[in-house]
């Protein structure tokens, strides 16, 4: 049976984990002492506790029943043995001296067990027997403490200097070629690991990490949950990864500086750009040492010297080809080619990569960051939501790449259908263990894992119904003669079942936007639209598109092809520079920004920030439309600082329905959003009556909300005459022909 701290923790497994740890000090505490307390107050102290935080009520009034049955004869007990204590006050000070006697032997100090209270006493306990458990106990101990990783925050845990990457690389992978680990199993097999984060916040427990090379896993799990510090852990080999497999992490964008893209992709292989130096001082060596030598040639005098001339060429010339040798081995006549090919798959133009690193921002550089990844090739390649960073053409040529990469990949995301695509296999992250799910994607894990829950039920419940059953006989013919016998039999059939725990409830989210007044079209038009920030940079042109109550439309396209402009133009927030925008007078739009999380003052609670901008409502109803979007209990009092990246997506989502708007516009809204919060907005906007114009790079989010596609490429916006999918296949097919395929 599971502790009472446990029992509270995993009656509440999303809400604030400061709240709910301690509700369960505060139970553990309850259940262990032994004065007399009000336990019915105290269950309703910590229920009131979990449910302003957020916590599920059918599940807290659950875990109330379960503490005031489990704890209601403990206390019982535990007030009789205060009234026999008086009673045995001599046999417990006896029994406490020989319970200390026995810890300090523990511990490796020394008594003499056999005198106690200052008389001889009988001893039965076997001393050889005693310091046998102990040494077991102490090694037992220390074993554990050895598998126990205590992840504090890295001193690279921020983005490292340029100089100090070539460094941390080479630490961390260390150079073994000229089939120094050949023959060695690039398998993974963590046994039997805690893993912990800050100050003691434990995330996995007795866990073991398996990662069969070739296979490519995604990670997933509700946010929060622990996956990036797992993944920093094994980049840094805090977990035991043997030596002999390379590892690469994509977490911090590029550094900028003057330093080309390409180059930049050249540089991330350290060791490579260390033998071409190599290579190019010895070679400058071999040249002065051939120019001295002919100087000296004809010189009889200088005999000696050209011995020595000689001997270091010799050397020179074996360091030389080793050098060689150990380039070829790692193929570097073609790295080039592969470097700009991955660019190009990744959005690079020929142009572009030439530009230095300081030139992208910060969405560009973390491009850069996942090409210098694929270029190193590296046994064990970890990447942390790959696709916020990416557009669909993007994605799809990086999915399109992984599906033949040869090594091992662990991918934290929430994009089902990039998971979908990638994964072989699926580890689920949850209440401080992984389950694995062995060849499967994400579609595969889900019905999976669904049929896994509804087993565990039907089981869970057929055993209580048992339990019930055999209780029921046993409190009925316990004392009685004739049935004695009969019910001791099942007092020990009871006693035999293995203990089940209740499966555990999936976190559900519902987003709810507000009814729609009906409005006569046109809603919002453009007709020959077109925006440019200066007279030579012109970003849409000549634009003619339409949105009405019952739009569904998708806008796809590459990263800096102008569809957040397009929206700007839409929304009113700039003026076209030619063109006509006409909406509906009593049109009112809700903007969900990519960046809305800068427009917040994080220093308010989401209650503060609503009422400041969005005035005329009580307390309570910015609370309860909150409560809408999964912001519940205490959560909207909270500065908004406290809350997860998906937290305040759903806070910025709730705005939106503010102003009872009739068309929503979103850019990009899946980002930070995990599984649960993208299928309660899918199914939020399935339900809205209004009109939707999504800029997304979701592929499921876009196939389930979107009835029109339109692409945004080279500043025009065309209707694309297809779905999702077949756009991307577009998209490959075009990569084909312009021979950006993939390389590895």
């Amino acid at each position: 049976m599971p502790s009472i701290a446990d029992q509270v923790r995993k009656a509440a497994p999303a809400i604030d984990t400061v709240v709910s740890e301690y509700c369960a000090g505060y139970m553990n505490h309850v259940s262990t002492t032994s004065s007399a307390v009000d336990l019915q107050a105290d269950v309703e102290f910590v229920r009131d506790l979990l449910l302003n935080a957020g916590a599920n009520s059918h599940t807290v009034a659950t875990l109330c029943e379960n503490l005031l049955s489990e704890l209601a004869p403990l206390k019982a007990q535990q007030s009789l043995s205060t009234t026999t204590a008086k009673k045995l006050d001599q046999a417990l000070v006896i029994g406490s001296q020989r319970e200390s006697a026995s810890s300090v032997g523990l511990f490796g100090g020394s008594v003499d067990i056999d005198s106690v209270g200052g008389r001889k006493v009988d001893s039965r306990v076997d001393k050889k027997k005693l310091e046998k458990a102990e040494r077991k106990i102490q090694a037992k101990l220390e074993k554990r403490a050895m598998k126990t990783v205590e992840y504090e925050t890295s001193k690279l845990l921020n983005a490292p200097a340029e100089e100090d990457f070539d460094k941390f690389f080479m630490e961390v992978n260390p150079l073994m070629l000229g089939g120094a680990a050949q023959g060695k199993s690039k398998d993974i097999k963590i046994d039997s690991f805690d893993l912990y984060v800050g100050a003691g916040k434990r995330i996995l427990s007795d866990t073991m990490l398996t990662l069969a090379y070739g296979h490519r896993y995604g990670l997933i799990g509700q946010n929060g949950i622990g996956k990036s510090t797992l993944l920093r852990a094994l980049s840094r080999r805090e977990l035991a990864v043997p030596k002999h497999i390379t590892i690469l992490h994509v977490e911090q964008e590029v550094t900028g500086d003057d330093t080309a893209a390409l180059q930049s992709v050249l540089d991330a292989d350290v060791w490579r750009k260390h033998l071409l130096l190599d290579q190019e001082k010895i070679t400058k060596q071999l040249a002065e040492l051939e120019a001295k030598a002919a100087e000296l040639e004809g010189k009889p005098e200088a005999e000696e010297e050209r011995k020595t001339i000689e001997s270091e060429r010799s050397e020179l010339d074996s360091m030389l080809s080793e050098v060689y040798a150990r380039l070829s081995e790692i193929e570097s006549d073609r790295a080039e080619s592969r470097a700009a090919s991955i660019l190009a798959g990744l959005g690079f133009s020929t142009a572009q990569q030439m530009n230095p690193t300081k030139s992208f921002s910060g969405g560009w550089r973390m491009r850069l960051a996942l090409a210098r990844a694929l270029f190193c090739k590296p046994d064990l390649l970890l990447l942390d939501e790959p696709s916020n960073m990416l557009d669909v053409p993007s994605i799809t040529y990086l999915s399109h790449y992984l599906q033949g990469y040869p090594s091992t990949v662990l991918v934290v995301s929430h994009d089902r259908a990039f998971l979908n695509e990638v994964a072989t296999d699926i580890i689920h992250q949850h209440s401080e263990r992984l389950d694995y799910y062995k060849n499967s994607n994400f579609d595969i894990f889900y019905a999976t894992k669904e049929e896994r829950r509804k087993n565990q039920k039907r089981e869970y419940e057929n055993q209580m119904a048992y339990r019930k059953h055999l209780q029921t006989f046993i409190d009925k013919f316990r004392y009685n003669a004739a049935k004695s016998q009969e019910a001791q039999s099942r007092i020990k059939k009871l006693e035999k079942l293995p203990i089940l725990e209740p499966p555990e409830e999936d976190q559900t989210l519902t987003f709810r936007f507000p009814e729609v007044e009906k409005l006569s079209p046109p809603i919002i038009q453009l007709e020959n639209a077109s925006f440019a920030y200066n007279t030579s940079r012109t970003i849409i042109s000549n634009v003619d598109i339409d949105v009405q109550l019952d739009s569904r439309i998708a806008l796809v396209g590459a990263n800096g092809s102008g569809k957040t402009t397009l929206l700007k133009v839409l929304t009113g927030q700039v003026d076209p520079t030619s063109g006509m925008v006409s909406r509906n007078a009593r049109l009112r739009i809700g903007y969900f920004a990519q960046h809305h999380i800068d427009a917040m003052d994080l220093n308010l609670s989401a209650v503060s920030w609503m009422t400041k901008n969005w005035p005329g409502k009580s307390e309570e109803e910015y609370r309860r439309h909150l409560g809408a979007f999964g912001i519940t209990g205490t959560l909207g009092l909270q500065k908004m600082q406290l809350l997860s990246g998906g937290q305040k997506s759903r806070v910025a989502f709730a705005c939106l329905g503010l102003n009872n708007p009739h068309i929503l516009v979103l850019d990009e809204p899946s980002n930070h959003l995990d599984t649960a919060g993208l299928d309660a907005l899918a199914e939020a906007i399935d339900k809205f009556e209004g009109g939707v114009l999504m800029v997304s790079h979701d592929v499921t989010l876009i196939s389930r909300t979107s009835k029109q596609l339109w692409v945004c490429e080279d500043g025009k916006v065309s209707k694309f005459p297809g779905t999702i999918e077949q756009y991307k296949q577009d998209i490959l097919a075009k990569a084909d022909e312009a021979g950006v395929v993939q390389r590895h």
